[in-house]
C-alpha cells in the first residue's frame, strides 16, 4: 500500500499514456475498410453531381465541396466522426475525375446534371 502512495505519479501517468495509446488504436479501426471506401466513393459520385446540378457554374468549387460534404455528413455520419476532411477532399477529387470523363462521354447524364439539350 505504501508503494502506491509514494509512485502514484507514475502510476497516473502509466494510464495517461495507455489511455492515449488505446484512442490512438481505437481511431485506426474505426476507419473505414477498403469496400467501404469504395462504397463511399460511388456515393460521393452522386453528390458530387447533385452539387453540380445545384450550382451550375465555374467559380462554386468551394460551395460545391461544402454541399458534397454536408451531404456526406448526414448519409456517413459515423464515418465522418473519424476521416480527416483532408482524406474527404481526396476522395472527391478522385470522384471528380469520374465524373468529367463521364459527364463528356455520356450525353444524357450530361443533358441531366448539365440542364445541356445539346
Amino acid at each position: 500500500m505504501m508503494w502506491l502512495v509514494e509512485n502514484w505519479i507514475l502510476i497516473v501517468a502509466a494510464v495517461a499514456i495507455l489511455a492515449v495509446v488505446g484512442s490512438f488504436v481505437l481511431e485506426f479501426y474505426g476507419l473505414p475498410t477498403k469496400k467501404q471506401v469504395e462504397t463511399i466513393k460511388e456515393w460521393l459520385l452522386y453528390a458530387c453531381m447533385e452539387a453540380e446540378k445545384e450550382f451550375k457554374g465555374s467559380k462554386t468549387g468551394v460551395l460545391k465541396l461544402r454541399y458534397v460534404y454536408d451531404l456526406f455528413v448526414t448519409r456517413f455520419p459515423s464515418v465522418a466522426k473519424v476521416v480527416p476532411f483532408s482524406m474527404f477532399s481526396s476522395w472527391v477529387l478522385v470522384v471528380l475525375e469520374d465524373m468529367r470523363m463521364l459527364l463528356t462521354e455520356n450525353k444524357a447524364i450530361r443533358e441531366v446534371v448539365k440542364g445541356d439539350a445539346a
